[in-house]
């Protein structure tokens, strides 16, 4: 049976750390998430979503540090990226060095740091956190609980209800020649 709960509490951090893929909010919309440096979880959570092998996630950090451990490049554009964040700005790095269970064959992460506080206490204590929308492939991303369920049941180890979470989804920037490249327009205006 799934853990049930309406807030990043002791039992999902307990259950994040042991290898979780669980439903939860971000700072955009619910998402799945687990462990980024966690291979196993990571490759359960593609298989959840029946997501094509060579597509990485997001993965959402807490602070400037926890990009070194994910292998990210980022001392030339660093002071272009901490006009945004904690923020909706989703930064795409090359990241050479990183896990290719994280980066896919393609070298590089999307990253973003959330400016959610729970949700950057939370990640703090278990360290870079994928997350993806809460959907199979191809299906609309899920809005509640109740539609996460229908997708994935007891398939998950934890769900999160915090109600309707509805924003507009994040910007996405590339690094390129040391600037911000927009792919995406979102949230934030750069």
């Amino acid at each position: 049976m799934s853990y049930i709960t309406d807030g990043f509490d002791k039992k999902v951090v307990e259950l994040l750390n042991e290898g979780a893929v669980g439903f939860m909010p971000t700072d955009t919309i619910y998402g799945l998430s687990c462990r980024a440096l966690n291979e196993k979880a990571v490759e359960r959570l593609h298989q959840l979503k029946g997501r094509s092998h060579s597509k990485p996630f997001i993965i959402l950090i807490s602070n400037l540090k926890m990009l070194d451990a994910l292998g990210v490049r980022y001392n030339k554009v660093i002071t272009l990226v901490e006009k945004y964040w904690p923020g909706p700005l989703t930064v795409i790095f090359d990241a050479p060095r990183s896990p290719k269970w994280l980066h896919r064959g393609t070298k590089t992460l999307a990253v973003r740091m959330p400016a959610v506080a729970d949700l950057q206490n939370l990640i703090k204590q278990v360290g870079p956190l994928v997350s993806t929308s809460a959907n199979a492939e191809g299906e609309r991303p899920a809005q509640s609980v109740e539609q996460a369920r229908k997708y994935f049941g007891e398939q998950l180890d934890f769900y999160i209800d915090v109600g309707k979470v509805k924003t507009q989804p994040s910007t996405i920037a590339r690094v390129e020649k040391s600037k911000l490249k927009l792919v995406r327009q979102g949230a934030i205006k750069i």
